[in-house]
């Protein structure tokens, strides 16, 4: 499957995708994962940066709460869309643009910073995404980036329950085949029963890679490692939101910042 086939799924998936994020059935973004993005965080204050794979906005715009100066792509015409609506209503300033993360249209050298939220897992080529990271990026700049973890997350899973319905271990497999733009269905676990039965479920194109293809596609780019984040879920927060207490037993998604000498 190549880029064009995954951006004309996600341009499919973006009108639902978008009312149930902006419903709040999101959870694993809002309690968990953007949380410990933006905990880890460097000063992106009168900064220009570009997010890259920005879907509807939502940490894009949090990133301007920051006082970031932003440009923002997305494969996905309907995904940019529904940003430039919100941002017509409550201007922060962000530019927005359909382009590929493979081909970004900027200049080489332009930002001061560079981040991409659950996005780059999705690519074909992922690779290729964070060279054009690093060829945006001024000298001295980082890239800050998000994906499920290769480790927790491979083709095959399966969370095993006790009695009371806790996980209490995950099984995987399929670690080292990958996939090539197997589709998988599934809907936000949060969605009302009532509304899941009317909405039809997200189909994502999966492309697994292994944690040495991340690390080296990184490395091989010219960055180097500054920061490695495995987000866990307080009990506070899983007291409040019970479906994140699977993430409290392994880790589901992988943060990485790195920066170009």
């Amino acid at each position: 499957m190549n880029e064009t086939e995954v951006g004309q799924y996600w341009n499919r998936n973006a009108p639902v995708w978008t009312n149930l994020v902006r419903a709040g059935y999101d959870v694993y973004r809002d309690y968990l994962n953007t949380p410990a993005f933006f905990a880890t965080l460097p000063d992106i204050k009168n900064k220009e940066g570009i997010d890259i794979g920005c879907g509807e906005g939502y940490n894009t715009r949090l990133l301007a709460d920051r006082g970031a100066i932003l440009q923002a792509i997305d494969i996905a015409p309907a995904f940019i869309e529904s940003a430039e609506v919100i941002e017509r209503e409550f201007p922060l300033g962000i530019h927005y643009a359909v382009a590929s993360a493979t081909q970004l249209p900027f200049q080489n050298e332009r930002f001061d910073f560079a981040v991409s939220f659950m996005c780059l897992m999705d690519l074909p080529e992922p690779e290729k995404a964070i060279q054009e990271a690093y060829r945006v990026l001024k000298p001295g700049s980082f890239f800050q980036f998000s994906i499920e973890h290769p480790c927790f997350k491979p083709p095959y899973l399966k969370k095993l329950r006790n009695t009371e319905g806790k996980t209490y271990a995950v099984a995987v497999g399929e670690y080292f085949s990958g996939n090539d733009g197997e589709i998988e269905e599934w809907i936000f676990r949060n969605t009302p029963p009532q509304i899941k039965e009317q909405t039809p479920q997200f189909q994502v194109p999966r492309f697994h890679r292994t944690l040495t293809f991340w690390m080296n596609a990184v490395i091989n780019a010219g960055f180097s490692i500054e920061e490695i984040n495995e987000p866990c879920p307080s009990d506070e927060h899983i007291r409040e939101k019970p479906s994140l207490q699977s993430a409290a037993v392994v880790g589901y998604f992988l943060h990485i910042r790195c920066r170009k000498p």
